[in-house]
């Protein structure tokens, strides 16, 4: 069930941007899909943009065709991360502070999805855990003062799968080193990173810290590498033919989510973004309905304690 649309039957897009320069925005994943498109919607509208992206040579190739098409003068850099790598996420964190001295928003935008088999990252994590919600848990605590400096944003490119598996975060085995399915432990990463976007925004208002915004959205079904990435041979078969149906929109649309959490003023916090159409999988960019399995307070609260043990942060509010 949607609900109504504040922006209108059209939804929200970036023509509700104005001039950004002087903005600086810092998005994770962004050599290709939604963060990649995202990237360039904030440069065009004339915005300091640092990606963080695992593969340093596609992304001065990316950075090489961005300047060739927008021109030599937008402000694009990238600095090497590797979200399944704790200590490559602490040295982009360090590598950050270093680089800019505001941070309007942070997007966290890259995901690996539906991992075929049980994979474990360098720090023992289930793989899509690891990447997915971890890796973008320390990049969030570490960035933060300068977020919070910047009176700026944390924007988490969550997914509609969260509410496709067990719906609940599996304490008792979170590596699924039991039984382990790609799409449970794909949901379980997503649900953990909605959970942790509403639990940081009570810690902050407790905290009396609310001039930081922190906000939670999907891209819908959108026409990226993501399955394609790390999927199945199978899932990416059944993708590649989904992706030429109507039901799959563009990577570009699939970027307005985010855009919007990022940029758009008096967004109500307690909300979940992304295309407002059937099942949530296209259409106008609006508020969708969010389960309330994703806003259990109990299960986000340990979750929350769970990862500042995991990762070895606690967060300093």
């Amino acid at each position: 069930m949607s609900i109504k649309n504040q922006f209108g039957k059209q939804g929200w897009t970036p023509d509700r941007i104005n001039d950004l320069s002087g903005k600086t925005f810092v998005i994770t994943g962004a050599t290709s899909g939604t963060g990649l498109e995202a990237s360039k919607i904030l440069l065009f509208k004339g915005a300091k943009v640092v990606m963080l992206n695992r593969n340093p040579k596609k992304s001065e190739d990316t950075i090489a065709t961005l300047k060739h098409e927008m021109g030599s003068n937008i402000d694009v850099s990238f600095i090497q991360m590797d979200l399944a790598e704790q200590a490559s996420v602490k040295k982009a964190a360090a590598a950050v502070l270093g680089k800019v001295n505001c941070i309007d928003a942070l997007i966290c935008n890259a995901a690996i999805a539906q991992v075929p088999y049980q994979k474990l990252t360098v720090d023992g994590f289930e793989s899509q855990l690891g990447v997915n919600h971890y890796g973008h848990f320390t990049l969030q605590a570490l960035l933060f003062p300068l977020i919070e400096k910047s009176e700026g944003r944390i924007v988490v490119v969550g997914s509609e799968g969260y509410k496709m598996g067990l719906k609940t975060i599996k304490f008792n085995d979170m590596n699924w080193d039991m039984n382990y399915n790609a799409n449970d432990a794909y949901s379980q990463s997503k649900l953990a990173q909605i959970m942790t976007v509403y639990e940081l925004q009570d810690r902050l208002k407790k905290a009396g810290k609310t001039h930081v915004k922190v906000y939670a959205c999907h891209p819908g079904a959108s026409a990226t590498s993501l399955i394609k990435t790390s999927g199945s041979l199978m899932t990416r078969f059944i993708w590649q033919l989904m992706k030429l149906s109507p039901m799959v929109q563009s990577a570009k649309k699939g970027a307005y989510p985010e855009l919007m959490c990022a940029i758009e003023k008096d967004l109500d916090q307690g909300g979940f973004y992304g295309p407002t159409g059937r099942n949530y999988w296209t259409g106008a960019v609006g508020e969708c309905k969010l389960e309330p399995h994703a806003k259990d307070k109990v299960v986000a609260g340990k979750l929350w304690e769970i990862s500042e043990k995991s990762t070895g942060l606690e967060w300093k509010f």
